[in-house]
């Protein structure tokens, strides 16, 4: 039964590790969980079952705006409206100043499906920057603003960004003029250079005091962003911003970022009350040490500062066998002097030392010297303890006087009025690829759009991922750890095998037990006796409890 009970155990434990590796590939591939995707992610598990009987056919179809839209661009079609900027950047070096980065129309590289094309960023180590007008202006008053749009860093990304600038609506706003000084109101979109992996959710907020605008940077999300940056596949990016001043940032459709613009920028949107006087200063009796030493401390007549803190081990003894003519180091007596060693250029040829192979056998070679202790006798510096102090005035901090700079704005949210949408951009990595953008005010039309694009992508993406061995393989480099998984799960079933296949080996008690026991006609006959006895005792008692009833 014990035998039975420790191969149930081993049997246990192989299923669940097994289940943790399994669990563990799984949670890789949808790390993107809770994502509020719509009825495509149906028919992406439908195609993931039938993948094996057949190749996935997706009929691609231009999405289009089921609602009020302010902006909407696909470039599956003429790319109308969109303007190339002809300005250079101010304060950078004239070779590489001017806005001439590459941009092109074009498929996907992976996962492509026919008819649907994107914008693409071509150059490297370039100024890119394009913009187009808004079909019309959004307006900051009480309709949530929306921002949607698809990237994919086809190459990775070492260094550059992949944001949108929602351009300040003014008179004299020129697209052809677009450049890196042009006024924006909002700025929204992944970032990355080195391993700095942002999110940016910026505005330009007004001061109402002063008239003059500050970047308000939203807080950075909790979420690790790299993979969006690494993984090659087509990412869907969604800002919320709503009238009662709460936004929402989004990475396929999960929210990875959100809060208040009076309460999660920085700097705050509202100055505080007060400041520190600038023109206060410390006095200089100010007192700000918490201890101090006791003046009427006095050191002890017996307290000796002369004594070293180590001292020789008069009791050591040196080892017995100890090598003292023999040095510690030897010359090399198999090297020779180089043929090309020249006496008169490099000096005298000494061989290499090596270590005194005679010392090696020895506890020791050389001069012996006695050991070093800890001197017991040994107190250091006299220095006087430490006492409170009763003249102790805390930490001083100038004081404090109304800000003449204060103001207070309640509803940030009602910010310049945007009127155009560009992409000014740097970057060392070629091929980033923009697709379906998409400015409203309804979540729901946003959604809509997103399943007719962004959807289709990720469902033809997900039916080209590479089999379970090859997402093993992935899941390991990323983690080395699984290895060992690995190596337990494939070991598992030969040790379960040889646990319940393999014959064990019979023990003295087993043979004893299945042999029969012969016994003589004298031991049967004593047996016999001895259960008629039991029988008569047995009856006998059970007559005097009847008795005594």
């Amino acid at each position: 039964v014990t035998r039975m009970h420790f191969q149930w155990d081993w049997l246990c434990l192989g299923v669940l590790i097994i289940s943790s590796v399994t669990a563990d590939i799984e949670n890789e591939d949808t790390s993107d969980a809770d994502v509020e995707v719509e009825d495509f992610d149906k028919q992406s598990q439908e195609a993931d079952a039938d993948r094996d009987k057949s190749p996935l056919e997706v009929v691609y179809q231009t999405p289009k705006p089921t609602g009020e839209v302010y902006f909407t661009e696909t470039f599956d079609g003429v790319m109308a409206g969109w303007v190339l900027s002809k300005t250079k950047k101010e304060d950078t070096d004239d070779n590489i100043a001017k806005y001439d980065g590459r941009w092109e129309v074009e498929e996907l590289k992976e996962n492509t499906m026919p008819g649907d094309r994107g914008l693409v960023l071509k150059s490297v180590a370039k100024h890119h920057a394009i913009s187009a007008m808004l079909t019309k202006e959004f307006i900051f008053d009480n309709k949530p603003l929306i921002v949607q749009y698809e990237v994919n860093f086809q190459e990775g990304i070492d260094c550059g960004g992949a944001y949108i600038k929602l351009l300040s609506s003014s008179d004299d706003l020129n697209l052809e003029y677009f450049f890196d000084k042009t006024p924006y109101t909002i700025m929204f979109g992944p970032d990355k250079c080195g391993e700095d992996y942002k999110l940016h959710f910026i505005i330009r907020h007004k001061n109402p005091k002063t008239g003059d605008y500050d970047e308000k940077h939203a807080k950075r999300p909790d979420v690790d962003l790299k993979k969006f940056y690494l993984d090659k596949k087509t990412h869907l990016y969604t800002l919320v911003l709503k009238p009662d001043d709460t936004f929402e940032m989004f990475i396929d459709q999960s929210v990875v970022g959100k809060g208040s613009l009076l309460e999660d920028m920085i700097p705050p949107v509202n100055p505080p009350k007060e400041i520190e006087d600038p023109s206060d200063k410390k006095p200089d009796d100010w007192d700000e040490r918490p201890k101090i030493p006791d003046p009427n401390a006095v050191k002890p007549d017996d307290w000796d500062e002369d004594e070293p803190s180590k001292i020789e081990d008069l009791d050591a003894v040196k080892p017995e066998g100890w090598l003292d003519d023999e040095p510690q180091y030897v010359p090399d007596p198999n090297a020779k002097k180089p043929k090309d060693w020249d006496e008169e250029m490099d000096g005298e040829w000494e061989a290499p030392q090596i270590p005194n192979p005679k010392c090696e056998t020895a506890p020791g070679c050389g001069y012996w010297v006695r050991p070093m202790k800890n001197n017991p006798k040994y107190k250091g510096k006299w220095k006087a303890p430490m006492i409170d102090n009763p003249n102790y005035q805390g930490i001083w901090s100038p004081r404090k006087i109304p800000n003449p700079d204060y103001f207070e704005d309640l509803h940030p949210f009602k910010m310049t009025t945007v009127s155009a949408i560009g992409l000014e951009l740097w970057s060392m990595t070629s091929d980033i690829y923009f697709d379906n953008f998409i400015i409203c005010s309804e979540k729901e039309v946003a959604d809509r759009w997103a399943a007719d694009g962004w959807g289709l992508k990720k469902l033809v993406a997900s039916a080209n991922e590479p089999g379970m061995f090859s997402q093993l393989l992935t899941a390991a480099e990323d983690h080395p750890w699984l290895w060992l998984l690995y190596i337990l799960t494939l070991a598992l079933p030969v040790g379960l095998g040889v646990l319940f296949c393999w014959p064990a080996k019979k023990t003295d008690e087993d043979i004893d037990f299945k042999k029969p026991k012969l016994m003589t006609k004298g031991e049967l006959k004593q047996e016999r006796d001895e259960l008629e006895d039991d029988e008569i005792e047995l009856e006998e008692k059970e007559n005097g409890d009847t008795a005594e009833d």
